[in-house]
């Protein structure tokens, strides 16, 4: 089987947009991974930047189920002795509203630089403005 190259000048990149309103994080940050990494199209390659563009709205409305608010976990290190950093979802959401839609869908990315790169593709706004309107972007439904 013959591996595929996608040209980048044949790719066409749409604009997206996701309301989350009401709706659970993980299904909304899975939706939004699979269209950024391209595997909605018919020319999708693993090894390549073939996905679309997504703005994700009302992050902050996003809800989560059971007693995460409270039990579930966020770390990060700084680097030094001692440096470990832990937060609860609910103190998250309160200093930075997108921070656990981005977190989330970072974590569905490929790991390495290719995931580095479609990071930057997905577009997180904690309230219903957002300054994408110009690319005329399309309003996917989340189930």
């Amino acid at each position: 089987m013959k591996t595929i190259f996608v040209k980048p000048a044949v790719i066409e990149r749409k604009w997206f947009v996701i309301d989350a309103a009401g709706k659970a994080v993980g299904r909304v940050a899975a939706k939004a991974a699979s269209i950024v990494r391209g595997k909605e199209k018919a020319e999708y390659a693993p090894h390549q930047e073939t996905g679309d563009f997504v703005v994700i709205i009302n992050a902050e409305k996003a809800l989560i189920t059971g007693r995460k608010a409270q039990d579930k976990l966020y770390h990060h290190h700084s680097g030094y002795v001692g440096g470990l950093k832990t937060v609860t979802y609910e103190k998250l959401l309160e200093r930075h509203p997108c921070s656990p839609l981005e977190l989330a869908v970072k974590g569905m990315l490929p790991k390495g630089p290719l995931g580095r790169k479609l990071e930057n593709n997905v577009k997180v706004y904690p309230g219903a403005e957002h300054p994408h309107a110009a690319q005329n972007p399309q309003v996917i439904e989340v189930k």
